[in-house]
């Protein structure tokens, strides 16, 4: 993090709910000063105020960056109270889901340097996965702090262009959810097959939390661990033929899923 310049110029949270919170704590682990943060939220909680950030102060002027982190249907309130320091050196990075950059530079200026994210909830144990794209007006040192910024919270990954931000809702953004629901069909069919409760939710969240991390870690890719763990014949098996069912089994129900979010994704962003 290029915590001099932030050091020096200041940085705004706008909004620290569990996004907010969990990118503050990061940011303060790897040495931000408290001091040269500051937040502006309603309902600061009791962490927020534990952590010697100013909180509801003025501003400064021109801080080095803005992060925008309330929710969407809450912006038209809170974006124009930072209309001065658009059209500057300031750099607004939102993680707003469904607000394009088209929107930000109608409030603050055209040429307001704007990084626009897309982070997922994971965010809030340090696994997040957040996707950039940036307007014109940002710099490659400015988009290199936001990356650097978002990386307290997990991995980051660069886009070509806004309209992928999309897909990346559909995939990453959503896609917990659809992980979670996963275990809870995992649990309830190992309850089907005689399992008590609590040990079928123990197994289910196990397995898919150990899964991921070998996915992430291994040099293999995902479709050689899954040969890997499938003998001829045997139980994996058996299992596979009904989940990689070309007509019924996930292949498709993914792709329909992620579609749907996807879509959902633009009709929010078009209004």
């Amino acid at each position: 993090m290029e915590k001099n310049r932030i050091a020096a110029k200041g940085l705004v949270l706008l909004g620290c709910g569990k996004m907010g919170s969990a990118m503050l704590a990061g940011w303060l682990d790897r040495g931000l000063p408290p001091s040269s943060v500051y937040v502006l939220d309603p309902n600061p909680s009791d962490w927020l105020q534990s952590t010697g950030v100013s909180i509801n102060t003025d501003l400064p002027d021109a801080p080095a960056v803005v992060l925008v982190a309330v929710k969407p249907q809450m912006m038209g309130d809170a974006l124009p109270r930072l209309q001065q320091m658009g059209g500057g050196t300031t750099v607004f990075v939102s993680v707003a889901a469904g607000t394009t950059i088209a929107h930000f530079e109608s409030v603050l200026g055209t040429k307001t340097p704007i990084v626009r994210a897309m982070p997922n909830t994971p965010a809030a144990v340090g696994k997040g996965i957040t996707a950039i794209i940036a307007n014109p007006h940002v710099s490659q040192a400015q988009l290199d702090e936001a990356d650097t910024l978002l990386q307290a919270v997990g991995q980051v990954v660069r886009l070509d262009e806004e309209a992928q931000i999309d897909a990346v809702t559909g995939v990453s953004g959503s896609g917990p959810a659809y992980v979670f629901h996963m275990i809870e069909c995992l649990a309830a069919a190992g309850v089907a097959q005689g399992l008590p409760d609590g040990i079928a939710m123990q197994l289910a969240k196990a397995t898919v939390a150990g899964a991921g991390a070998l996915a992430e870690t291994s040099q293999d890719t995902p479709a050689q661990l899954r040969i890997n763990v499938t003998s001829p014949n045997g139980t994996t098996q058996a299992g596979l033929e009904v989940l990689m069912d070309e007509a019924t089994g996930l292949p498709e129900m993914i792709r329909k899923t992620v579609a749907a979010a996807a879509d959902r994704s633009r009709e929010l962003a078009n209004g």
